[in-house]
């Protein structure tokens, strides 16, 4: 998410003169591997509330639980871990994913599912949080955009593929086996990383007073809430998809799954059109992405029973979503471009709080006013981040970036 953010000081005392390209695949790999997890249960809901016995309301909060641990494992992170070689943390968090998709896959209570979903969150905010000024101390100065484009490349791939394959792979094999399937990834991650990241000797923190120090800055407040009404408008609506869409517009899984995919490439060609809408004006981009996903809750809320007007309208939304992430990270970048990490840091706080409270939010909602609520709400939240980021969110324009 914090693609964009280019910071000016790298966060290393030795220069590197080559760049270490296995280890930032590895890191690449891990961050993909990380967010596919996360989101594998915005596909795999109502097979998990059947088995488990609960509704699916209450079963999205597993994705509500690894956000909200995830969103202060972003904040303190940096704190608690010290000066810790940053290749065995990396192996940690490694292990924490593969542990989390075991527990899930072997629960066969709600409260052990939880607990396995906090220990992804764990893993999913302090790795996120560290991966940028990780990557930097990989590559040489010249090299760093490069090496975060892919690192961030990754991160667009694994939200494009993890609801789909979810969903595909439930089919066949069962909710259990593909998150049997993911602690394979998680291993691969350990292996990975074990022979292939150098030894990166860990720094003092000042993360925690800068991050909350900018704050103060003119407009960042403002900023920040803006990203949190936009991110759990979305998740409000996107947690609970499939369940959404299936009742509503009665698709079956396969129909589920070519719509989640239609979701996720309008997502990725999203993203990699941003930069042509960013550099022709920001402030439009960030309250006109919004305003798009508003109007589509609308057309959901009259019209969504229509499996065609249902199909378009997911491709629409992950068009218009994709501007969002990369928009904010853009922002961050021409807003406090000298305090980039710990702004990255905060971004990422507000997004995994955002995710956590549409998550709890749009369950609650759709469990009492169904799929119509769900479209309500999301829709609201997303009309308050565009008049925020019209009234009180300063913006400079964007350099051309290569």
């Amino acid at each position: 998410m914090t693609e964009h953010i280019q910071p000016t000081t790298r966060p290393q005392t030795k220069e590197v003169t080559r760049p270490n390209w296995s280890a930032v695949f590895s890191v690449a790999f891990c961050v993909a591997s990380l967010i596919t997890v996360e989101f594998l249960p915005v596909s795999l809901l109502t097979p998990m509330a059947q088995d488990l016995g609960i509704s699916e309301g209450v079963a999205g909060q597993s994705v509500t639980v690894t956000a909200f641990v995830a969103m202060f494992a972003s904040l303190f992170i940096t704190q608690v871990i010290g000066t810790i070689d940053r290749r065995k943390v990396v192996i940690l968090f490694s292990v924490l994913l593969t542990l989390s998709c075991l527990l899930v896959s072997f629960a066969e209570s709600f409260t052990l599912l939880l607990l396995g979903r906090a220990c992804l969150g764990l893993g999913l905010g302090g790795f996120w949080a560290m991966s940028a000024s990780l990557t930097m101390r990989l590559v040489p100065a010249r090299t760093v955009p490069k090496a975060l484009s892919v690192i961030f490349g990754a991160v667009s791939i694994a939200l494009v593929i993890a609801a789909p394959l979810g969903s595909f792979l439930g089919g066949i094999i069962g909710w259990r086996n593909v998150f049997n399937a993911a602690a394979v990834m998680g291993l691969l991650c350990i292996i990975w990383v074990w022979k292939a990241l150098p030894s990166l000797p860990g720094e003092a923190a000042h993360h925690k007073q800068n991050m909350f120090a900018l704050l103060k800055r003119p407009g960042v407040l403002a900023g920040m809430t803006a990203i949190f009404m936009a991110f759990a408008g979305q998740f409000a609506f996107f947690t609970y998809i499939r369940p959404v869409f299936m009742t509503m517009a009665g698709f079956d899984v396969d129909g589920l799954t070519l719509v989640l995919l239609s979701f996720g490439i309008a997502s990725f060609v999203g993203t990699s059109l941003s930069s042509q809408f960013l550099k022709r004006s920001l402030k439009v981009a960030l309250a006109g992405a919004p305003l798009v996903l508003a109007a589509s809750a609308t057309v959901l809320v009259l019209w969504g029973s229509d499996k065609w007007v249902a199909s378009a309208i997911a491709i629409i939304w992950g068009f218009a979503f994709a501007l969002v992430p990369v928009g904010w990270s853009t922002w961050l970048a021409t807003t406090v471009p000298d305090e980039a990490e710990s702004a990255g840091g905060l971004l990422v706080a507000s997004i995994q709080l955002a995710i956590s409270a549409g998550a709890a939010g749009g369950g609650a909602v759709f469990d009492l006013n169904g799929a119509s609520g769900v479209f309500v709400g999301s829709g609201l939240l997303l009309v308050s981040a565009m008049v925020i980021v019209l009234f009180a969110v300063r913006v400079k324009p964007v350099a051309s970036e290569e």
